[in-house]
């Protein structure tokens, strides 16, 4: 089971105006071949499908913790497409086109379809498939498939921190720049003591340190780029078997923090009344305030 909480991992750049165009570029990193909806996905039915669960324990319990903070990587992207669209329409009569915006931006379908929030797809509008879950049932093959996930999306993050300069959206890049480092080692790790193999000496991929991109330094200098988290108090533990010795990129030691991050606020989006969004007038909300209120 999944045990949900109200709180982003970091808490992210609330800006006075959002960028639309950077919003299309982020959904790539949300619902691309290597977008965070892919590497939730593939960890997600892998831990599923995992045999042997007891006798390879330490490795089960990688990929399962891995894949539940998958879950709040595609919260937190889907969170900055959200507010990379704040204030690119305005309020007013539907005859004077406050959508009109929605016609020179490259998503389009995210005026008409979702009222200016993400959408489960990549940066062209292509929607996300499942065809981009590979889930082979051999470990090794598994663990390299995901070592080369994360290397891809390391990559694309890289590329669209270049594409824009928005504060949310390279706030979001910086922090999931550090975490997807620390996944591509922690697989790294994984296949080493599967196979004997170093493949962290091939690390990082592209060749260039985090620390060159101003708003991944904050989460280095945090220590996350050594941390794995179980995200349960009581299962997962066995990642200290694999997750331990020291960071070959920096040469600090690496720990396993039970349970989460402390995280941040979860974003409040305003109204949207050119969308109809949520649709819901002072009215109505006093109506159904008085309505909830009945049987308490």
């Amino acid at each position: 089971m999944f045990k949900r909480l109200n709180r982003l991992q970091i808490a992210l750049t609330i800006p006075e105006h959002g960028d639309a165009n950077a919003a299309a570029a982020v959904q790539e990193l949300l619902g691309g071949r290597f977008g965070e909806m892919s590497t939730l996905n593939n960890y997600m039915f892998q831990s599923f499908g995992f045999r042997n669960k007891k006798k390879l324990k330490p490795f089960y319990d990688l990929v399962a913790s891995i894949t539940a903070e998958e879950f709040g990587h595609v919260e937190l992207v889907n969170n900055t497409i959200n507010l990379l669209s704040k204030g690119v329409t305005f309020t007013g009569d539907p005859n004077i086109t406050p959508l009109q915006r929605g016609v020179t931006s490259r998503n389009t379908y995210q005026y008409i379809a979702t009222a200016q929030t993400a959408l489960p797809g990549d940066s062209m509008g292509k929607s996300w498939t499942g065809d981009y879950v590979f889930n082979s049932g051999n470990l090794v093959l598994d663990l390299l498939h995901n070592f080369f996930l994360e290397l891809g999306a390391r990559t694309h993050k890289m590329r669209v921190y270049e594409m824009t300069d928005h504060p949310t959206a390279r706030e979001m890049i910086g922090y999931l720049l550090v975490r997807g480092g620390t996944h591509a080692l922690a697989y790294a790790k994984a296949i080493e003591i599967a196979t004997g193999v170093d493949v962290k000496k091939m690390l990082p991929v592209p060749n260039l340190d985090n620390s060159a991109f101003d708003s991944a330094k904050k989460y280095e200098e945090q220590g996350l780029n050594n941390v794995l988290y179980t995200w349960s108090e009581t299962d997962y533990q066995d990642i200290n078997k694999i997750w331990k010795g020291t960071n070959p990129e920096n040469g600090q030691m690496l720990h396993v923090i039970k349970g989460a991050p402390e995280g941040g606020p979860i974003p409040d989006l305003e109204d949207l009344p050119e969308e109809f969004a949520p649709g819901i007038d002072k009215d109505d909300y006093d109506r159904i305030a008085k309505k909830l209120m009945e049987n308490l």
